[in-house]
């Protein structure tokens, strides 16, 4: 059934998705690519001599709202090609082209000259493009090739064969094209640490040039890195989401940004019990699991009030947290949880070769854990593929370290692709001592971390204490099915347990939350992650319709149901 979102329709095909994409370095000189481009799908790696017509950026060619609805098979190539008429304001400066994702390894020419190669199709690259223009426009080609899950590459949840928990594949661009110009000396990066127990916020910034970099903040200058006064701050938390705006100037470039003051630890209450603190105090997790899909544009959401559509949901409807699963968003939705006040716990995109069943499922019901060491048992025989992993996870802690939301890393969930889970925690540590770790979300559990984290599905849920003195989390739950018949992808009903009518659905609810997670959360659950805010193609376990034409079970209603408190 080909469905449609209530924004199909409003995506404006000259400049879909205009908004500026990384709210967290903002600059005023830059110029929004997406839009009409000229695409070729074909088997041959040099420039085609003819395209086969026009595809809406950023949507991938295998969704309806890029115009093409084709897949991209393996040994294809996908071909892009737009001219840009460069503004006056770019003239004489340094130009910076930006992808925000492309999937899954992509090649980029401009004016025919190779400016940049990239693997892994979930993080953002940039080509410094100045000595490649020539006058007053530039032409730019874009050649991707994709796998899916040949290769061992990152690859989410995308399968060629898709089905149940495994959705459709996409390739090529899927995330805002854009240029900016800048100064002879500018900022590349910013890195922003809250220094909750000091009052204080960490700035520093990666400068390109010989200028230094200057933060202005409430009134006064500060030479980077710094550390800044934030007096009397006033704590980021679901409830109070507070944003500090501040400046960075480097010579003539100038970026806006913002920060928020938080603290994140894994601490015992007063009665000896390990739970999750927020800002000093317990604070219990009430999650959702986020796929990040959507029937119209896949991995694109149609619009940017689309994204916050889905986090105000969550929000309106009791939860204060959101599972993002092997996905990594656009920078703009982890910004509106920022804003709109949503803790994150982000996944790491898995990758890897064939899961074996044995290993990623049979655990649901055996309690096995295995040590992942045994490389070849988690379809990770291929030490490069290894490699890559270990970069784009690096990359993806990085890229996304500013954000205020993101509370929790994930490594690894239900085995897929998982390896040495003790060096990746090691290693996301090493970069990140503010956030908390999940090593391995639902099973083959190393013993190691903060936290015990746990998926049930098939039985009543029970709280055991760990016995190595972990936080225990319910990383996944529930599932529950309830299929709206004319807003659903396929005629299969995948899920765990299924129920007719909205009202069998609600009372279904009422007894998951009140006789086995509150219980549980009052003897020492520290989070909870519930199966899923939306329908996925095949799966009808969401609480709204894959479309989000149609919310399940009222907010105002599910907020009574869902409510843990702090």
């Amino acid at each position: 059934m080909n469905l449609t979102t209530i924004w199909t329709e409003s995506v404006d095909r000259a400049l879909p998705l205009p908004e500026y994409p990384r709210p967290q370095m903002v600059r005023e000189n830059w110029m929004n690519l997406n839009g009409p481009w000229d695409y070729a799908i074909n088997t041959s790696s040099r420039f085609p001599q003819s395209f086969d017509g026009e595809i809406l950026v950023p949507f991938s060619p295998e969704a309806p709202l890029s115009g093409v609805e084709r897949s991209l098979k393996a040994g294809e190539y996908l071909w892009y090609r737009r001219t840009v008429a460069l503004p006056e304001s770019f003239m004489g400066k340094r130009l910076l082209l930006h992808f925000g994702a492309v999937d899954q390894i992509a090649t980029v020419w401009v004016n025919d000259r190779q400016v940049a190669s990239h693997v892994g199709g979930y993080l953002p690259f940039t080509a410094e493009v100045t000595e490649a223009a020539e006058g007053e426009s530039l032409s730019i080609t874009v050649r991707v090739s994709d796998g899916t899950e040949r290769g061992g590459h990152t690859r989410g949840k995308q399968k060629s064969k898709r089905g149940g928990i495994w959705y459709t594949p996409q390739s090529g661009i899927w995330q805002t094209v854009w240029m900016e110009a800048v100064p002879a000396s500018y900022v590349r990066s910013l890195r922003i640490t809250p220094r909750y127990n000091s009052s204080e916020v960490e700035i520093e910034a990666e400068v390109e040039g010989e200028e230094i970099a200057v933060a202005e903040f409430n009134g006064a200058e500060y030479p980077l890195p710094a550390r800044i006064p934030v007096p009397d701050f006033e704590a980021w938390s679901p409830e109070h989401p507070r944003l500090y705006p501040f400046r960075v100037r480097c010579g003539e470039d100038e970026v806006r940004s913002y920060f928020a003051m938080r603290k994140l630890a894994v601490q015992k209450d007063e009665n000896g019990v390990p739970r999750l603190f927020l800002n000093g105090e317990p604070y219990f997790h009430n999650g959702l699991l986020d796929q990040g899909y959507w029937p119209d544009g896949l991995y694109t959401a149609p619009t940017d009030e689309a994204l916050i559509f889905d986090i105000q949901t969550a929000k309106d409807s009791g939860f204060n947290m959101l599972r993002k699963h092997i996905k990594v968003e656009p920078l703009r939705w982890y910004y509106h949880c920022d804003r709109l006040g949503m803790l994150v716990w982000q996944d790491m995109p898995c990758g890897g070769g064939h899961y074996s069943p044995l290993v990623v499922s049979a655990p649901l019901i055996t309690g096995w854990h295995l040590s992942d060491k045994l490389h070849v048992l988690f379809g990770r025989r291929d030490e490069q593929a290894r490699k890559e992993f270990r970069a784009e996870l690096a990359d993806m802690v990085q890229q996304l370290y500013n954000c205020p939301c993101i509370a929790l890393w994930v490594i690894f969930n239900e085995g897929w692709g998982q390896f040495d889970a003790k060096k990746m925690l090691e290693l996301v540590r090493s970069l990140d001592k503010t956030r908390l770790i999940d090593h391995a979300s639902g099973w083959h559990d190393q013993k190691i971390g903060q936290l015990r984290s746990e998926h049930v599905y098939f039985r009543a849920y029970q709280f055991k204490p760990d016995a190595l003195g972990r936080a225990v989390v319910l990383s996944e739950f529930g599932g529950y099915n309830h299929a709206v018949l004319s807003h659903r992808f396929s005629e299969k009903n995948y899920g765990y347990k299924s129920f007719e009518t909205p009202a069998q659905l609600r009372t279904a609810l009422e007894e998951l939350y009140h006789e086995q997670i509150a219980p549980a959360k009052e003897k020492g659950l520290a989070a909870a992650v519930y199966t899923q805010i939306s329908d996925v193609e095949d799966e009808l376990n969401g609480l709204m319709t894959y479309d989000r034409r149609v919310v399940k079970i009222a907010p105002e209603i599910l907020k009574t149901i869902v409510d843990m408190g702090k």
